[in-house]
């Protein structure tokens, strides 16, 4: 398909973005098309759009920004086989090399060779975008688009919470951002005993209520810990799920997590963490995961799996809805913290 379309171009290197006018990508082999129906905005494409210390050191624009979205697959390039012109999709955003030992051995979300839509190559914050046959996620037909954008981040919840059992398991989400308030209705959904968060903005946590969490502790104003050991008669939670990055919140996991329990961490801090591994972690026998991504593709067979079994609604997370041409209003409320989800429609 020849022509040009809108997109929001990280243009130079400097805050912000602009809306262009660029050509439509070139479709090349193994490459599908797709329409963008809906773009959620994640914390990296406001990373990114602000020109954090991240963004300064891995961006290299111009870049077109996003990379959760769902679509219609418009056109195919030779060899492709498993998605047809119609197809409803997303996409698994990590491109990854499919050969290296990683990859061959179920390893593949931590590929060395990794490229990330919106990150390393051209995103989805445009009206079209091409993407490797091989990271399609073909949608049930009738999803609503919006939701179905948003399932890439609802895999990093389900991917941090799912690395070890919860059943009948106490939990605590620390940072209620939208990748947290979707991990507390994966919590309530799956079975937690108890599902507790912490955060410092009282809408986020507003939503963390709404989304099931049995107590939501304002960090600005409470004592977290104080309050976990309260409600774990002293034991602290089996399982931390650290969503928020604070340095201070991961050294306080080890304290608010039960002897024998699980800290799964998603978050990512600024700089160097130290910690105080023989008491808090060695002796308490402590388990420590470091999750990036989803697994691919067990991950998505999970969520969806979830979605079917209408047990998980998260449709709650998703809070505000833009055209493509409000983008800066939809970073504006990202800044704030006074939203979850965020989509753009780029054909609207």
């Amino acid at each position: 398909m020849k022509g040009q379309m809108k997109a929001v171009v990280k243009k130079t290197a400097a805050p912000g973005g602009e809306l262009l006018q660029v050509d439509i990508p070139a479709t090349g082999p193994g490459e599908i098309l797709v329409k963008v129906l809906a773009a959620s905005i994640c914390g990296t494409d406001h990373h990114i759009y602000m020109w954090n210390e991240w963004a300064q050191g891995r961006i290299k624009p111009p870049k077109i920004m996003g990379h959760e979205f769902c679509g219609e697959v418009v056109e195919t390039g030779k060899g492709v086989t498993s998605v047809k012109a119609g197809d409803l999709v997303s996409a698994e955003t990590h491109i990854v090399c499919g050969r290296c030992p990683l990859c061959l051995t179920g390893k593949g979300h931590v590929c060395m060779d990794t490229h990330i839509l919106g990150v390393d190559v051209d995103g989805v914050f445009a009206e079209y975008v091409a993407i490797p046959e091989s990271n399609a996620w073909v949608n049930d037909k009738g999803i609503d688009p919006g939701l179905a954008s948003i399932q890439e981040p609802l895999g990093n919840a389900v991917h941090t919470l799912l690395s070890g059992d919860i059943i009948g398991r106490t939990v605590l989400i620390t940072g209620c951002g939208p990748i947290g308030l979707m991990a507390v209705a994966v919590a309530r959904a799956v079975g937690a005993s108890a599902v507790f968060a912490s955060d410092i903005n009282e809408y986020r946590i507003d939503l963390a209520k709404k989304l099931g969490a049995n107590r939501v502790f304002n960090a600005s104003r409470e004592n977290v810990l104080e309050g976990i050991l309260e409600e774990t008669g002293g034991h602290g939670v089996d399982v931390v799920a650290e969503m928020s990055g604070s340095i201070n919140v991961i050294k306080q996991s080890l304290d608010m997590v039960k002897r024998g329990g699980r800290i799964s961490l998603l978050g990512l801090p600024s700089k160097p963490v130290e910690l105080e591994l023989s008491e808090k972690l060695i002796f308490k026998g402590v388990t420590v995961k470091g999750i990036t991504g989803r697994q691919m593709y067990d991950t998505w067979f999970r969520v969806k799996g979830l979605l079917a079994s209408g047990r998980l609604n998260i449709q709650p997370v998703i809070t505000h809805h833009f055209s493509l041409e409000e983008y800066q209003k939809g970073m504006e409320l990202m800044d704030s913290g006074n939203c979850g989800k965020v989509i753009l429609y780029p054909n609207r």
